[in-house]
């Protein structure tokens, strides 16, 4: 699967991965729903920090399209909420 991080790159992440993806997309989406900021930042820079760390980073050069796109690492809970709701950003 390709992941993009919003005003970042691109990642390659093995769908033996998917999962624990999506398990911390669905922490971030409990915590949105909450409706409270407390961990906001922490479980998306977690998510941000577990592509980062487990996917292949795309050239720059090479054209794909995307599957999964998160928001940047400095987004804020309000423009985040929007998008972590219900299943959040990956599906089960």
């Amino acid at each position: 699967m390709i992941v993009r991080i919003s005003g970042e790159d691109q990642y390659r992440l093995d769908d033996s991965k998917r999962a624990e993806l999506n398990q911390l997309d669905d922490r971030v989406s409990q915590i949105v729903e909450s409706g409270s900021e407390d961990g906001f930042q922490e479980a998306l820079g977690n998510m941000l920090d577990f592509v980062r760390s487990n996917g292949e980073r795309i050239p720059d050069d090479e054209l794909v399209g995307s599957d999964y796109i998160l928001p940047p690492a400095d987004a804020s809970y309000t423009e985040a909420a929007a998008n972590f709701t219900g299943e959040g950003l990956i599906p089960d």
